[in-house]
């Protein structure tokens, strides 16, 4: 065991140490390191050696290979949004934080060629604006774009609100630029759309969670900017309404549907007790909601097809009322019940968030089959079911009152979670449709994982990280090769 005072000294020769490799610039040390060393929903807060804030990925490299000589393992972070811990080190006597902050230069837009390169720190609605002002789009949007970063986007594969159109993160990449565990930088920042040369490299990065590499700079496709967007929030008799609906709504509105959203009738109560004074458009007593949007460009009025599209799914019995947006202000105002409804959420005090995917055509039989199972086990607890119908990804949370001792609000979202992923299990879902894994799933993860998969993904975090230097403990426990 080593001694208070022993682990003083360490520190320092540390702090020393990398000061030396890299310039007291890049190196933060003491009071400043907190605020990296604390989850985005400030659940869990912890420490580090140092965090770094290299420039350049030339920096990074420099970092990488400083932290590597001294024995140090490193926490790649760019925003720090993330909800699996995966940002968040967990040794902090032994890991050090390299924050991509500094790295937030857009290198290149290209109209013409339909794309951009961009570094790791950009935060992605600076991006996105950037690439506006070009009259060019960048389709991945997430409630965190005001903070979250492009490196980070990338790192765990972010998915987001615009995936039913545009697809993961992963489909929007071109190219990655990454520096390697020994301080290699790998150079694939190509904005080529086919390319059949070999094995796809940049994949293996894309959704690792930075435990192979770290992100430096993206090159990303882009699309020209939608000028036209309807936005209608749309009461149904039941959630089974949704999947039917959203069947007829590919078919009829073809791939210029970019949101499908189904919300509970609580989202509305629980967006008032974030935001008291949003109005409400349409009755709040309905058992399931769609937020739904199309969008486009050139010749195809939008308004209108959304307008024939509700006209005859209420003649049909699929739509039992809905409203149409008029106006941006009030597309912002639809949408703001579904940002509220998190607010909400997290105004009522801890609680599980859950992010789950099932086959699309089984959601309806999930969220019934999983809340069921909940309000069996937990009766004093409250679901919350939304998410994404398009690709099958269920948000369900569960609230425990929040009047209980912490101790018990802990062991309530223990079972919950519990719980959930039993039911999980019979739907062959997955555990994270979107979020990735992080720490806090690893255990989860690694339960379920099979063997030939584990081999593969051992055999491959071996290849390429031997001594365990990038993000060691995120997704999974590996041993070091002797």
């Amino acid at each position: 065991m080593v001694s208070g005072q022993d682990g003083a000294a360490r520190q320092v020769q540390y702090e020393e140490r990398l000061v030396q490799a890299l310039g007291a610039d890049l190196v933060l040390v003491g009071d400043e390191v907190a605020r990296y060393c604390r989850d985005w929903h400030g659940d869990v807060t912890t420490g580090a050696v140092a965090v770094l804030r290299p420039r350049s990925t030339e920096d990074v490299a420099a970092a990488v290979k400083a932290c590597a000589a001294l024995g140090l393992s490193v926490v790649p972070q760019g925003g720090n949004t993330g909800l699996v811990l995966g940002a968040t080190p967990d040794d902090p006597a032994r890991q050090v934080v390299i924050s991509l902050e500094r790295m937030a230069r857009i290198r290149r837009i290209d109209a013409d060629d339909f794309s951009a390169v961009v570094e790791a720190g950009c935060i992605l609605s600076e991006f996105k604006d950037a690439v506006a002002r070009e009259g060019m789009f960048f389709p991945l949007a997430l409630g965190a774009q005001g903070s979250c970063r492009i490196g980070g986007n990338v790192s765990t594969n972010a998915g987001g609100i615009n995936v039913l159109r545009y697809g993961m993160t992963r489909e929007l990449v071109l190219g990655l630029e990454v520096v390697l565990p020994d301080g290699t930088i790998f150079d694939g920042l190509s904005t080529l759309r086919k390319d059949n040369r070999g094995i796809d490299l940049k994949q293996i990065f894309i959704g690792a969670e930075g435990t192979l590499g770290i992100v430096t700079a993206v090159s990303v496709k882009l699309t020209p900017e939608p000028d036209q967007v309807a936005t209608a929030l749309l009461g149904l008799n039941a959630l089974d309404d949704a999947i039917a609906l959203f069947r007829r709504a590919r078919r009829d509105c073809c791939d210029l549907m970019s949101a499908f959203e189904f919300m509970p009738p609580l989202a509305f109560v629980l967006a008032h007790e974030a935001i008291p004074d949003l109005p409400m458009p349409i009755s709040g007593d309905y058992p399931a909601y769609v937020l739904m949007e199309i969008s486009g460009s050139g010749l195809v009025d939008i308004n209108d097809l959304m307008e024939r599209f509700l006209g005859a799914v209420m003649e049909e019995g699929l739509v039992a009322d809905g409203v149409i947006a008029s106006s941006k202000a009030q597309a912002r105002n639809l949408w703001l019940f579904r940002e509220g409804m998190n607010e909400g959420q997290a105004k009522r005090g801890p609680h599980l968030r859950t992010d789950i995917s099932v086959p699309l055509s089984r959601l309806a039989d999930f969220v019934r089959d999983a809340e069921a199972a909940v309000a069996a086990a937990l009766p004093d607890c409250v679901n919350v079911s939304y998410g994404h119908v398009g690709d099958g990804n269920v948000h369900l949370n569960v609230l425990p009152p929040s009047d209980l001792a912490p101790e018990e609000i802990a062991a309530r979202i223990y079972k919950a979670k519990s719980v959930i992923n039993a039911v999980l299990d019979t739907y062959h879902g997955s555990i994270s449709a979107e979020h990735g894994i992080g720490r806090l799933k690893r255990p989860d993860y690694d339960a379920r994982l099979p063997e030939v998969r584990r081999k593969l993904l051992t055999a491959l975090k071996t290849a390429i990280d031997p001594t365990l230097v990038m993000n060691p403990g995120c997704q999974l426990n590996f041993e070091r090769n002797s």
